[in-house]
């Protein structure tokens, strides 16, 4: 057994066999998250994705693990409650070196009325039963509480003083990064025996084939297989026609931390004229602040990388705006990213189109997960394994931790450098050490922060174990670096040497 990920058909860390019990096509969260599901129960799993992992929509996510306020607000109690569940199972069990508890702060402006506040105040406190109710620990989460107005200052410095009254603070998950959590996933399921590789398209699927072609090499083969999963997401259709989806975007814009100076928590503004919408502003470890969220209807061909528009970046700016003493320009924004929500087919607009996943069987057999969202992306994988129907043995990943992960007490007693810990865990030692052997570097010259605060350590170990391999499974991927262009052009040089140093050691 190995711990890596390939690419192509063939692949020092191993290769594509003939015949396997599950094929799973899409290396997103989903489909990683199935590949370690099906692995861990015993089945001989082959996962395979047309780009790299975390591709699409899984690296455009807010980087949260929320707990469903959003869809209680809309009356949707039942994917709350599994949000919560999800949320719960990530942080203290399953993930807890990738997230972290996150404060959210609700300004109480003069735009906010009471009873708008009365009604957010009541909202927090149903979502504290939620986390009651999913038994997360409240040493995890911390109790939601009315702030002053100087205390509101002192957590967003930024704030506009005129009218502001105080805030609402409430707790949630934060994720160190999207598609850090997928390559960890993928890298887990392999390491119970999935074999994992990128570059591989899948070009005709039913439950007893699938027909693959290197999207390196342009060679093509079958591997006979007992079922298929599609996690493909919003590209779901075009494996299994039956399946009609209407995608949805959300956009994100990145600012420098000086944009909004001395924010600690995160800054949440109502979206006029809706009762549960928002634009919150998030602050990262790495000296940037994400902010979002858009909810625009996609129609046409689906892009593998989606384009934010002027109109949803002036639109993020406008709501933000009103909170600040010193609006953010458009001249702030260092940085924008959008994904597409894979949202099944209905009437309504896509804000209240319902987050709950599905899973569907096509009459040639292929099993598709869609919908839902990155938080429960556990659930879904698990009854996606489910509807194959290939084991009777029950799932194990509510209980499984993936490869770094340990109790936060013990992930505070790692003396490592601290971006390698948040990002590897108790992993942290062996990225160094890897890097070391691979590259015959000194520790220091691998540890030392680059741009965006990456470190050749890091991106070694991208291309060592995670299957990296080009600039941009990287700089995109591996790391998000990416997220901000000039941030991106200057660690070009690094990644470069990264690429040069394991190939030459390979």
């Amino acid at each position: 057994m190995t711990d890596r990920i390939a690419h192509g058909f063939d692949h020092p860390s191993g290769h594509i066999p003939d015949d396997v019990d599950l094929v799973v096509v899409g290396l997103g969260v989903t489909g990683a998250g199935a590949a370690l599901d099906a692995a861990s129960r015993g089945l001989r799993v082959l996962a395979v994705d047309a780009h790299d992992v975390a591709f699409g929509t899984s690296r455009w996510s807010s980087k949260l693990v929320h707990g469903g306020l959003r869809y209680l607000a809309a009356l949707q109690f039942g994917i709350a409650h599994e949000s919560a569940v999800e949320r719960g199972i990530l942080m203290e069990r399953t993930a807890p070196h990738l997230t972290r508890p996150l404060p959210w702060l609700l300004p109480l402006t003069s735009n906010v009325s009471f009873t708008q506040a009365a009604l957010a105040a009541a909202g927090f406190g149903t979502g504290d039963l939620l986390r009651l109710s999913a038994r997360t620990s409240r040493e995890t989460l911390p109790r939601p509480r009315r702030v002053t107005r100087t205390e509101a200052q002192q957590l967003a410095p930024g704030l506009r003083s005129a009218g502001l009254r105080g805030g609402l603070i409430n707790w949630d998950g934060q994720l160190e990064d999207d598609a850090r959590l997928v390559t960890c996933l993928a890298r887990t399921a392999s390491s119970y025996g999935a074999h994992v590789h990128t570059r591989v398209r899948v070009l005709e699927a039913t439950s007893t084939h699938v027909a693959l072609r290197d999207e390196r090499t342009g060679a093509t083969r079958t591997v006979r297989t007992r079922g298929v999963v599609n996690a493909t997401g919003v590209w779901a259709g075009d494996l299994v026609e039956e399946v009609r989806l209407r995608p949805s975007r959300g956009t994100h814009l990145v600012l420098r931390a000086d944009s909004i100076p001395g924010l600690r928590t995160v800054l949440t503004v109502p979206v006029p004229g809706s009762t549960s919408r928002f634009v919150f502003a998030i602050p990262q470890p790495e000296g940037t602040i994400y902010v979002g969220l858009t909810d625009e209807p996609v129609d046409g061909p689906i892009p593998d990388v989606p384009q934010p528009t002027e109109g949803e970046i002036g639109f993020l700016l406008d709501v933000l705006a009103p909170a600040l003493e010193r609006p953010v320009k458009r001249s702030d924004v260092v940085g924008a990213f959008a994904g597409l929500r894979p949202l099944l087919e209905a009437d309504g607009s896509t804000a209240d189109l319902s987050r709950k996943h599905a899973v569907l069987t096509s009459r040639t057999g292929v099993v598709t997960v869609v919908g839902g969202k990155l938080t429960t992306y556990r659930q879904m994988a698990e009854d996606a394994i489910d509807a194959t129907g290939l084991t009777g043995i029950p799932c194990r990943t509510r209980d499984l931790p993936l490869l770094g992960a340990a109790p936060r007490d013990v992930l505070e007693q790692i003396d490592e450098p601290t971006r390698l810990v948040r990002r590897f865990g108790t992993e942290a030692r062996s990225v160094i050490d890897e890097a070391v052997r691979a590259t015959g570097l000194p520790e220091d010259d691998l540890v030392t922060p680059g741009p965006g605060g990456v470190t050749l350590a890091e991106l070694v170990f991208g291309v060592t174990h995670e299957g990296a391999a080009d600039l941009d499974d990287l700089l995109d991927r591996r790391t998000r670096v990416g997220l901000v262009p000039e941030d991106r052009a200057a660690a070009v040089p690094l990644a470069q040497r990264a690429l040069a140093l394991t190939h030459a050691t390979s």
